[in-house]
């Protein structure tokens, strides 16, 4: 849960990091574009971080897939090969 959490705040983080580098790029209208190119920084260093705390998470196995079409992940839950379901129920 507290993976989870810190993935929240960086991607916040990308998206504040995004939209004040929009603001920097129509309020600098100047020569000084230090403040944009700051942000841009800023926000390449928080999303490679956000890719790796995720693909940590996926390695460690703390962040894991719940989808019902990803049957690879969830064994259980899928329908031997070999077995075909007859609508009718009849057997044979």
């Amino acid at each position: 849960m507290f993976l989870k959490t810190i993935i929240v705040i960086l991607f916040i983080a990308v998206v504040i990091s995004l939209f004040s580098g929009l603001n920097y790029l129509v309020k600098d209208l100047g020569n000084s574009k230090k403040r944009l190119l700051y942000s841009l920084g800023l926000r390449i260093g928080l999303a490679t971080l956000l890719l790796a705390t995720i693909i940590y998470g996926a390695y460690t196995g703390q962040l894991n897939s719940t989808a019902p079409w990803d049957r690879q992940l969830h064994p259980d839950t899928a329908t031997p090969q070999g077995i075909i379901e007859n609508p009718s129920g009849e057997k044979g």
